[in-house]
């Protein structure tokens, strides 16, 4: 049988300490701000495009510089306005000054004969 030596025991414990307390000690400590995280719900609605108007270029009539129309309502500021005229076409930006929106449609360039659907998307 074998006798438990007090001082080995009492030795053990004191080295454990003393790893596990310099591991603690060299453990470096983060800092998290202030954060936020939300969930809700909110009404998405549409505008009405109205007075749209596929401006030609002067010089060569088959092209479509711009494309300006109105809205029911002004957009917030920072949305995102695009057109489209055709199916699978390029996306164009927009601007706008209060509900007036102008499209400029010139690069690519946009043809008459090419233009076969008004996509107006508008995202805040």
């Amino acid at each position: 049988m074998m006798r438990s030596n007090g001082r080995a025991w009492l030795g053990a414990t004191a080295l454990a300490a003393a790893v596990l307390g310099a591991t603690y000690a060299s453990t470096a400590s983060n800092t998290v701000g202030a954060t936020q995280a939300g969930d809700g719900t909110g009404t998405i609605s549409g505008f009405v495009v109205s007075s749209v108007k596929y401006n030609l270029n002067a010089s060569s009539p088959n092209n479509i510089d711009t494309v300006t129309f109105n809205l029911d309502s002004t957009p917030p500021s920072g949305s995102t306005l695009k057109v489209q005229l055709a199916s699978a076409g390029s996306w164009y930006t927009c601007t706008n000054t209060a509900a007036a929106v102008t499209c400029t449609v010139t690069s690519p360039q946009a043809t008459v004969s090419a233009a076969t659907n008004l996509r107006v998307v508008i995202a805040q």
